[in-house]
């Protein structure tokens, strides 16, 4: 397994201070993201959130490891009870009243011990083309057809 990062870039039709809300708010995150019991974007947070795929649940360990108000956060991210250990980076550039966003995971090759295939970049890859692509950009827009 290649060890380089996933990287995603994205315009988003938002100004950074909306989109920069929707990444660190808990109350909107449950919209597009994952439903976090608690969150607050503060260096040394930690959360935790569990997905259900094919009857196995995987709770997901996180730590934010870099905060840098409306323009970056970073946390890491592994498993309860699986070895490896990753970290995903959020960058928001203004773009005049859009934004643009930069998504970095990196370390994914490390959970290829675990030998599930729920691990495999691809699942990896196809969850954040989902989530920035579509789900992400989706609440945006509702969000600023409310506002």
């Amino acid at each position: 397994m290649s060890n380089k990062p996933l990287v995603f870039e994205r315009t988003l039709d938002a100004p950074v201070s909306a989109v920069w809300e929707a990444i660190t708010d808990k109350n909107k995150m449950k919209h597009w993201y994952f439903d976090l019991k608690e969150f607050k974007p503060q260096k040394g947070f930690e959360f935790s959130f569990t997905v259900e795929k094919d009857n196995k649940q995987y709770i997901h360990l996180c730590k934010i490891t870099e905060v840098i108000t409306g323009k970056k956060l970073s946390y890491t991210w592994k498993y309860q009870n699986e070895p490896g250990d990753s970290e995903v980076t959020w960058e928001l550039f203004p773009e005049g009243d859009k934004t643009k966003l930069k998504l970095t995971h990196t370390g994914i090759h490390t959970f290829a011990e675990a030998k599930d295939p729920a691990f495999d970049v691809s699942n990896f890859n196809e969850g954040w083309t989902y989530i920035l692509g579509t789900s992400l950009p989706g609440f945006l827009a509702k969000e600023k057809v409310a506002g």
